[in-house]
Formats: C-alpha cells, structure tokens, sequence
C-alpha cells in the first residue's frame, strides 16, 4: 500500500550549514499536528536544486547518465528552484 520505509512525505526536518546558507535560519512551518507544510514549503527538488547551485552547477542542465539517458539530479520538469531564501 505504501512505497518506502514509512517515512513521512509531506513534512520534514533538514539542517544544513554551511556552504552559503544562511546561519540560525528557521524555514518554514507546518500545521498545528506537524502533518503537512503551512508556510513556505521546500520540495525535494528545491532541496537539490540550491545545493547543485551552491556547489556551481547548473540544476537545470547538470545530469547523470543512467540507462543511457541524461538525467538530471532535479527530475525532468522544472519543478525544481533554487531557493534563495535561505542563501548567505
């Protein structure tokens, strides 16, 4: 019924420091029973898309051969942003 290890997909905790992040920086919150995000909600996508940026690769062309395809780390579409909200 359920893909994965039953972590949860709509709400979680990453710290990162660092690298042009912004020190002492709270991003974001969640609803009252810390469910779903209730402001300012960070993808995935957005996650490695400021990383590769931080790292000075271009998220929207850096890729990875895989089964003879180019890849990119940030999925086919441009879901994915940098999100300089949260950069130094």
């Amino acid at each position: 019924k359920f893909v994965g290890r039953d972590h949860h997909p709509f709400a979680f905790t990453v710290w990162m420091a660092g690298g042009g992040i912004k020190g002492g920086l709270n991003f974001g919150a969640t609803d009252e029973i810390g469910y779903y995000p209730a402001e300012n909600p960070f993808s995935i996508r957005d996650l490695q898309a400021t990383i590769l940026h931080q790292l000075g690769l271009d998220p929207f062309k850096f890729g990875v051969i895989r089964s003879g395809l180019n890849s990119r780390l940030i999925g086919p579409t441009d879901e994915g942003k940098v999100r300089k909200e949260i950069l130094g």
